[in-house]
């Protein structure tokens, strides 16, 4: 599998170097992450940063990939959940609906199949050899009835709402996820929402997206939202956000 991928801190990040998106890639396989940056003054309880959430999630899904394990996606993700979770329990407050939490997009190529899951805004995109798209999405966080810090509080990681990966192991049986014939895919793309978000706010279609990133590849997808980005007449959410984008070919 070839792996192209380019991720950029939101420009207006301070400090400007932080970036809480995360790609892991190996010979059959594909992580992309974003953790969620926490509101201002908000008491996560707990002493780690997201980007740290990001960084453990991240190496306990490698482990078991990176050995070729056929493990179903949601179990992999359910334990590494639980092994992060053990490695800071005594020092944090785990029941705290606060705490630091990222979204996951996964794909796993096997001889027959590619498997795929997706947790939260980080959509996959599998393009068949006839040019047809697939896309794997979990649009729950667009479907709140409010968007309050009370109400998203409320319903993360509860039925009804939304689920990202925190500290409930649950919620990883809650993602999108299954698998396409291995024939039938040729080119896959992984997007955290700053990247998706050229189909998802800025009006282009999937076919577009994955047309820019095969021809010119993922920095130029980045530096065309950035573009938007910047004129854009912002409502709801931020004007930036941490933007990854991942093409492999297979």
């Amino acid at each position: 599998m070839e792996i192209r991928s380019f991720s950029q801190p939101a420009p207006d990040r301070r400090p400007p170097a932080v970036n809480e998106d995360l790609v892991i890639g190996g010979p059959d396989f594909v992580v992309v992450l974003d953790g969620a940056t926490a509101g201002r003054g908000v008491e996560s309880g707990c002493r780690h940063t997201v980007a740290w959430l990001v960084g453990q999630l991240g190496a306990q899904l490698a482990v078991p990939l990176l050995a070729g394990s056929a493990t179903p996606l949601p179990d992999l993700l359910a334990d590494a959940i639980t092994t992060v979770g053990l490695g800071h329990a005594d020092t944090c407050d785990l029941t705290n609906p606060d705490s630091p939490s990222s979204t996951v997009a996964i794909v796993r190529v096997r001889p027959d199949r590619v498997d795929h899951l997706v947790l939260a805004d980080s959509p996959v995109v599998l393009r068949a050899p006839d040019g047809t798209l697939t896309v794997h999405s979990d649009d729950r966080i667009d479907l709140l009835p409010e968007y309050s810090f009370e109400a998203v509080r409320r319903l993360r990681n509860q039925p009804g709402g939304f689920w990202v990966a925190s500290t409930d192991p649950k919620a990883a049986y809650e993602a999108v996820s299954g698998t396409t014939d291995r024939a039938d895919v040729d080119v896959v793309a992984v997007l955290t929402d700053g990247a998706s978000r050229y189909v998802e706010r800025y009006g282009y279609t999937w076919d577009e997206l994955v047309d820019l990133l095969t021809a010119d590849g993922p920095r130029r997808l980045v530096e065309r939202v950035r573009e938007h980005d910047a004129a854009a007449d912002v409502g709801r959410g931020k004007r930036y956000d941490d933007a990854t984008a991942v093409l492999a070919y297979l």
